[in-house]
């Protein structure tokens, strides 16, 4: 073998590893989460009342905003087949430890309810990264409990295809999954420990 052949086949072994390095880089900072994992960043507001909430449906992504400050942003799932619908509306009800009132699966939590339409709420849930509900908002637990911190009966809820944050801080946000979980004790999460610890930022956690 020449020298040159040499070089040439060591050059290309030293791009090879440099790809697989990015490439590692890549997924790690892009690996999937669970819900009960991700922990928002959240800015208090100057006007309480100045607050808004936007969701993309098409992004999956929820954005608490005062004007064109974010407070807060986070993944969540939306309805399958266009079921969360489109348009402005107000926050209608809110109620910390809602449970779900109908069959199937009767009393089963749906933490930090807000309500924007009869039996349709933003609320804690298992969050996937494509449409999987009925027609709600399923958020992260720790993002359900900070966005119930940022609103109030009133505050406006603008759901639309996607928001201009989709291309900036939404871009930043990690992939959430709770697919791979398996399936909790349905006598837990109809007792009141899943409360405490969802209040108490422990849930999942052994």
């Amino acid at each position: 073998m020449t020298k040159r052949s040499s070089r040439h086949l060591f050059q290309a072994a030293a791009l090879l590893v440099l790809a697989a390095s990015l490439s590692s880089c890549k997924t790690a900072r892009h690996r999937h989460m669970y819900g009960h994992e991700f922990d928002p960043p959240v800015t208090r507001p100057s006007n309480p009342g100045a607050v808004k909430i936007k969701v993309s449906t098409g992004a999956q992504r929820l954005y608490a905003v005062e004007g064109s400050k974010v407070l807060l942003a986070t993944p969540c799932s939306v309805g399958t087949h266009g079921s969360t619908g489109a348009g402005t509306f107000r926050i209608q009800h809110r109620e910390a430890r809602r449970r779900r009132q109908s069959e199937p699966d009767r009393g089963y939590p749906m933490a930090y309810w807000q309500e924007w339409k009869s039996a349709y709420g933003m609320h804690w849930g298992f969050v996937k990264p494509y449409p999987c509900t009925h027609g709600c908002i399923r958020l992260p637990a720790k993002s359900a409990l900070k966005l119930f911190s940022l609103t109030q009966v009133g505050t406006p809820l603008i759901i639309a295809s996607s928001h201009p944050e989709d291309s900036t801080i939404g871009k930043t946000l990690p992939v959430i999954d709770d697919g791979p979980l398996p399936n909790p004790d349905p006598n837990y999460m109809r007792s009141d420990k899943f409360f405490k610890d969802l209040e108490a930022g422990t849930l999942f956690k052994k």
